[in-house]
């Protein structure tokens, strides 16, 4: 059976759990302002055999600890992150799930470090638990048997990492196209809620990630965001854009969805605007 590579839904995750195909899922829920709340919700309710990835304790890099990229949600080192995902009995065989309760926008970061450490069997489940439990999916409480260590290594990276020393050399060059996910008013510099400088990167675009959702919390048809993207760019090229919003981590949900618009690969800053404003030597933009 084809791998999936972008989106899953949950009938077609049915049909893999009956067909008794090797899986990995994991529960991304989280909130930024209540960094617990996504473990207790999962305690609460979660698809069986689902294991839980916080986004600060195991999706990014600890205080102190080395790290691939800057910003707030600092990326660790890949051979860091691949022995995490040793530790839950990630084979390379196995289809990798991953899903939230918010949006796509944290489960976005595992799909994303999961290509960046070379593999390419991961989806998103669409519409996430909430979609899963509207169509009679399962669900279970409390925790998980710990999973047997595998001998899982990093392998080529399958998508782009790019640095805010990159970012600057390329700025209003036509090889970059940068997309920037936060809100509109963080983008221009109206608010900043987070960071100690308000405004954007220069010559970058603006899409809120959230554009990229039905009502219903699925994806926008392939078509719908293919002709979005392309309005957006106005014939930039797809494959000259980077990504990246705060803190790298609401900018995956823009990358997935050119993924699935057919659009093809594209790069994350994933320092973000985090990293970009921690340097007053890098230039910012307003309005």
């Amino acid at each position: 059976m084809p791998a999936h590579t972008t989106l899953i839904t949950p009938a077609e995750l049915q049909t893999l759990q009956a067909g008794g195909a090797p899986l990995l899922i994991f529960d991304c829920s989280f909130d930024l302002a209540q960094p617990d709340a996504g473990a207790q919700l999962y305690h609460a309710a979660h698809i069986p055999g689902a294991l839980y990835a916080h986004l600060d304790h195991d999706l990014s890099a600890a205080p102190q600890q080395p790290r691939a990229s800057g910003g707030r949600h600092p990326l660790p080192l890949r051979e860091v992150f691949a022995d995490w995902l040793a530790r839950r009995g990630l084979r390379r065989e196995m289809q990798v799930i991953v899903y939230d309760r918010n949006g796509a926008n944290f489960c976005g970061r595992l799909w994303w470090m999961l290509k960046w450490l070379g593999h390419e069997a991961v989806a998103v489940l669409d519409g996430g638990l909430q979609a899963w439990q509207a169509a009679g999916g399962a669900v279970r409480s409390g925790p998980e048997p710990a999973p047997d260590p595998t001998p899982f290594i990093a392998g080529p990276a399958l998508r782009r990492l790019v640095s805010a020393a990159e970012v600057l050399a390329a700025l209003d060059k036509p090889t970059q196209t940068l997309i920037d996910a936060r809100a509109t008013p963080r983008y221009r510099g109206e608010v900043e809620p987070l960071d100690p400088v308000a405004g954007h990167i220069p010559g970058a675009l603006n899409r809120p990630f959230t554009l990229n959702f039905q009502d219903d919390g699925r994806f926008k048809p392939a078509d719908q965001l293919r002709a979005e993207f392309e309005a957006l760019l106005e014939n930039r090229a797809p494959a000259s854009v980077v990504h990246y919003c705060g803190s790298g981590v609401s900018a995956i949900p823009n990358l997935l969805a050119m993924e699935v618009a057919g659009l093809g690969q594209t790069a994350l800053f994933a320092g973000s605007w985090s990293e970009w404003c921690s340097d007053p030597a890098r230039p910012v933009a307003r309005g």
